[in-house]
């Protein structure tokens, strides 16, 4: 079968290697889709694990099942979560699944962008939905970055009548605003990219802040007669963004990192503005069985729809230009690798 194995960005190459066969409780699927992650385009973050098969967000067609598995069936078309928990630890019985042992130690191998994948116990039991008629399996590879936004939102708490600042209208950013839309926020969204800031007001941005001229905090206040934002999703993982997202923060507010920043980097914070006014910090890391359902149903329901998101659609063998595509972020929204 072909892999697309990732040694660098700019050194992604199609191999030959075997088809893996499922052992007992694990399933074989025949990827049909896999989206290109953000966290895929950085380079630092993916590095440190090359050389690999990369791609964590795919759906697929059950090949072949393994020993004692009986709660799907061969052809069934399915999303696989590239990690699951054990669901009876202790984190899990917290509602920390991210934090399960075992969700650390399972995943697909060789990886999503793969004609075919093993999906390991844990995630055939967990975290394999079956998908509803009418989804395809291209909306079904967004389950994946859907149920992270959903565990996002989850953590800082939106609530209706809130007002969400997101900082960045990458794909990310887009569905932070479709999903706090959802759930009764105000949503203003900040970029230095014109055409993402035009997308987000046609997908229902309330206000949008274009960071070029003016600060966010500024742009946020306006938006919010002085206010500032109840909720703050800090969507990139630099330093100066969370620094704007705490700025841009209003009392008895939440602050939402929800992409980690460079090993090492330090953020300088005046506890005494947190104290005051009460100010938390809550990162977001990934997502868990809760959340891929929820994300689902979104994708059911029409609230995401790939048709609004999907902007580039690549073959397998072209997973280098699709992966180039991907890091054009004034051209891009979301680009997925298409297996036919």
């Amino acid at each position: 079968m072909k892999v697309a194995r990732y040694y660098d960005g700019d050194d992604v190459r199609i191999e030959d290697q075997p088809v893996p066969e499922p052992g007992p409780g694990e399933i074989l699927v025949r990827t049909r889709a896999c989206g290109i992650c953000t966290g895929d385009i950085m380079s630092w973050y993916m590095r440190r694990k090359a050389p690999l098969v990369f791609g964590h967000e795919p759906a697929g067609e059950v090949a072949a099942l393994g020993e004692g598995v009986e709660q799907l069936e061969i052809g069934d078309r399915v999303f696989v979560h590239h990690h699951a928990p054990c669901g009876s630890c202790r984190q899990c019985r917290r509602g920390a699944p991210v934090h399960c042992p075992t969700w650390r130690q399972n995943g697909l191998s060789p990886g999503g962008l793969a004609e075919y994948f093993v999906a390991a116990a844990p995630n055939a039991v967990n975290d394999t939905l079956l998908l509803p008629e009418g989804i395809d399996f291209v909306s079904a590879s967004l389950v994946e970055p859907v149920a992270c936004v959903v565990k996002s939102l989850t953590r800082g708490a939106v609530a209706p009548g809130d007002t969400v600042a997101v900082i960045g209208a990458g794909i990310m950013g887009v569905l932070h605003l479709l999903l706090a839309k959802q759930l009764g926020a105000s949503v203003v969204v900040a970029d230095m990219v014109p055409a993402r800031l035009e997308r987000a007001r046609r997908l229902g941005a309330d206000g949008v802040v274009d960071v070029r001229e003016g600060t966010l905090r500024e742009g946020v206040e306006k938006a919010t007669a002085g206010a500032g934002a109840d909720v703050v999703i800090v969507g990139p993982g630099s330093l100066q963004a969370m620094n704007d997202g705490l700025d841009a923060a209003g009392p008895a507010s939440t602050v939402v990192f929800f992409t980690c920043s460079k090993p090492g980097d330090t953020l300088e914070i005046d506890p005494s503005r947190l104290y005051f006014d009460e100010i938390s910090i809550v990162p977001s890391y990934s997502c868990g069985p809760a959340d891929t359902r929820a994300a689902l149903e979104y994708i059911r329901s029409g609230v995401v729809s790939a048709d609004d998101l999907v902007t580039h659609r690549f073959p397998l063998e072209k997973t280098a230009e699709a992966l180039a595509m991907a890091a054009r972020t004034d051209e891009a929204l979301k680009t997925v690798v298409v297996i036919d």
